[in-house]
């Protein structure tokens, strides 16, 4: 459920180990996103326990894939359970706070065509520098898109690149992919003009795949509800905040006006790092407040 490699950066405990030490759990996934996971079956479990007289259902939609295609939040849409979603309670890393808004992702490619040559005969065209020159183009786009509150900037960044088949052969074929985050009411086919229109002659560009933002307004009566409860037990009043990450949320909830929040056991900027770890105290907290949450929106 949403892990990541481990990565080659050496860790100073085992990755799978489940250490824990001064109050925090370590191992890959801790912070995002089994804490979540391990806190949401606690909630379901004490919700059972307490035989709790809910107005609708509780719904646990550990879905697979998150970190890429939302191949399981997909699925859950397939079998025709989106309409059951009545509010989303994301369990995300937050650090407890309450997050409302989560930027857009647009994943594009860039595929650069040379033609085949040898360094003993003729050159040909190399597929490899025409993408290079797409990179420093890239480099250089400024997005011009509205500013939010709880957002940074809107970012590019370059995840992959493929091309060549040998060292002595002039690479006819090269592809490089690239994500784009982007805050709420931002045209992402006015973005991928915008890509295309710096795009030297010898490159195409593709949608791989995007992911649409998704918020939630401060004085929402689910967002006030999940504040309260995070309140009663932080002793403090949760900020409330905005990400770069998306969730599950971006394809559960297109075309539905549901609330939606975000508030988890794990540590904002731990996802996917070395000796990712999650306070104990956050999972017990989250068990808490997930079913406190449950039993006030359903009550």
């Amino acid at each position: 459920m949403d892990t990541v490699p481990v990565g080659t950066v050496s860790w100073k405990r085992p990755p799978f180990s489940g250490e824990i030490e001064d109050g925090r759990l370590y191992g890959r996934g801790a912070t995002d996103m089994k804490s979540a996971l391990v806190s949401m079956i606690g909630a379901a479990n004490s919700l059972v326990k307490k035989a709790h007289l809910l107005k609708g259902d509780v719904i646990l939609a550990f879905t697979a894939g998150e970190s890429a295609n939302l191949l399981g939040a997909r699925r859950f849409i397939e079998q025709g359970l989106k309409n059951e979603i009545g509010a989303f309670l994301c369990g995300e890393p937050s650090g407890l706070d309450l997050i409302i808004v989560e930027k857009a992702a647009l994943w594009l490619r860039a595929t650069a065509t040379g033609r085949l040559g040898h360094v003993s005969g003729a050159a040909g065209i190399n597929a490899i520098d025409v993408i290079h020159e797409f990179l420093g183009r890239l480099k250089g786009v400024e997005l011009d898109c509205p500013p939010h509150p709880l957002l940074d900037e809107p970012t590019i960044r370059v995840g992959r690149i493929e091309g060549g088949s040998a060292v002595n052969l002039t690479p006819d074929h090269c592809i490089v992919d690239f994500d784009i985050r982007l805050p709420p009411g931002v045209d992402h086919l006015q973005i991928v003009k915008l890509v295309e229109g710096i795009a030297p002659e010898n490159v195409t560009i593709s949608i791989l795949d995007f992911k649409p933002a998704i918020e939630s307004l401060p004085d929402d009566d689910f967002v006030q509800l999940c504040s309260e409860v995070c309140t009663r037990h932080r002793s403090v009043t949760p900020a409330i905040r905005g990400v770069s990450y998306y969730s599950d949320g971006t394809v559960l909830l297109e075309g539905l006006s549901v609330p939606f929040a975000i508030i988890g056991p794990g540590d904002l900027g731990l996802s996917g790092q070395p000796d990712e770890s999650v306070a104990i105290d956050n999972v017990l907290k989250a068990i808490s407040i997930y079913e406190d949450v449950a039993v006030a929106w359903l009550s």
